[in-house]
């Protein structure tokens, strides 16, 4: 991972008081706090934002992925597998098949 300080990944646990972030990227990065870790988040403010940035059909992309994305880790945790392992023994019993 880059180390540099500036790099947005590092920066994502604060991303509403970095600059390295656009409002656009800053109100669809709330709506996925709110999707992953406190639905009361999801107020009427962030909601008029959420419309004035996103058509319809975005909004409920990013939904729809947030909570993918977020499922699908809590899942591997059930697995006790640590990173990359389900996708090497996935990539390993195709290739021996």
């Amino acid at each position: 991972m880059n180390k540099d300080k500036s790099h947005r990944l590092n920066q994502l646990q604060e991303y509403n008081k970095s600059d390295l972030f656009t409002h656009r990227e800053k109100v669809a990065l709330r709506y996925t706090d709110a999707i992953l870790w406190n639905p009361d988040l999801a107020d009427d403010a962030l909601w008029k934002e959420l419309h004035d940035e996103f058509s319809e059909a975005e909004i409920v992309e990013i939904g729809y992925w947030a909570g993918f994305t977020s499922g699908g880790q809590r899942w591997i945790h059930t697995l006790h597998c640590k990173q990359g392992e389900l996708a090497a023994h996935i990539e390993e019993r195709e290739k021996n098949k």
